[in-house]
């Protein structure tokens, strides 16, 4: 049985094959074609972090498939009361077809699919957000980028910069990553992702220059500098992260054709300029429509491998 946990956990061709079944149902669901994929399962969503796009694009996704979804907040099950996580899997994954869960360690994610007898998807992790990067790729993908494909990634090295280090060790694209000093990515899961560029052929440039990482780049993203619960640090970060704003001056010496793209929310003014998040360039709001339609891929997918 596969889970969806880490992108590193998949091939080229898988994840490749996921984004194409994505692309699939998306057509279908603008053609208001609604196909029972996964007729009555049910999706149990647990969240230990609150979120906006990961339970709307969820519940909504599951139930276009023709299943539901639960909510279960950790304050409203026995997790938020000290159940230990190994038990809550074992007791959901016997009542529930798949589940989708947002928390924080990536060692909670995996002890709870270890317990589980059903498929286990990453919602959100503080080491990983593959998800995200679903949709994020199908996006460059609808734009046309893919060939000569140059990713700019300017901000913090978090869990999304992590993840942009998997997709492009997998895919083989070329990947700059530009953090202030200390806020780098963490070095083993770099050193995952450059064993496995050797394979693929990726690029992968680490620096604390965000105009180098930018140059004649085809795609620029970034993060917001204050992660849930880091509120406290806000005031530090904005010193420390002076010079990373992608504002127009940074968007001009990227390529003529480059993309922003930003998880949301976004703190104009901080990570983005107003004028670039709400530019032509900017394809903000396609890639967290693209939420929905990747994940339906995901779900599908792992629905599928059950049977094979």
């Amino acid at each position: 049985m596969r889970h969806f946990l880490t992108l590193a956990d998949y091939t080229k061709d898988e994840i490749l094959e996921i984004l194409d079944l994505a692309k699939q149902i998306k057509e279908e669901t603008k053609r208001r074609e609604f196909k029972d994929y996964m007729p009555k399962q049910t999706l149990g969503m647990i969240f230990e972090k609150s979120s906006t796009r990961t339970r709307v694009s969820f519940e909504t996704g599951i139930y276009q498939l023709g299943g539901v979804g639960l909510f279960l907040s950790s304050n409203d099950i026995q997790l938020g009361r000290g159940e230990p996580m190994s038990d809550t899997s074992r007791v959901i994954s016997r009542m529930v077809d798949m589940v989708m869960i947002r928390t924080f360690e990536q060692s909670k994610l995996e002890e709870f699919a270890h317990h589980s007898k059903v498929p286990v998807i990453n919602g959100l992790t503080n080491e990983y957000h593959p998800v995200q990067l679903m949709a994020d790729y199908m996006t460059i993908q609808e734009a046309g980028l893919e060939e000569n494909l140059v990713v700019a990634y300017v901000g913090d090295g978090n869990n999304l910069a992590h993840s942009w280090l998997n997709m492009a060790a997998k895919l083989g694209f070329e990947l700059r990553i530009a953090t202030p000093k200390g806020y780098e990515v963490d070095e083993k899961i770099l050193e995952v992702a450059l064993e496995a560029a050797k394979e693929s052929g990726a690029k992968i440039v680490i620096s604390n220059d965000p105009k180098a990482a930018v140059k004649d780049a085809t795609v620029v993203t970034t993060d917001t500098w204050v992660s849930m619960g880091q509120e406290d640090e806000k005031e530090q970060k904005v010193k420390e992260f002076e010079g990373y704003m992608v504002d127009n001056a940074m968007m001009n010496i990227a390529d003529d054709k480059a993309i922003f793209l930003h998880c949301l929310p976004a703190y104009r003014g901080y990570e983005v300029s107003e004028e670039v998040f709400e530019s032509e360039k900017s394809l903000v709001f396609q890639e967290a429509e693209n939420r929905l339609h990747a994940q339906k891929g995901v779900m599908v997918w792992l629905d599928k491998q059950r049977n094979v």
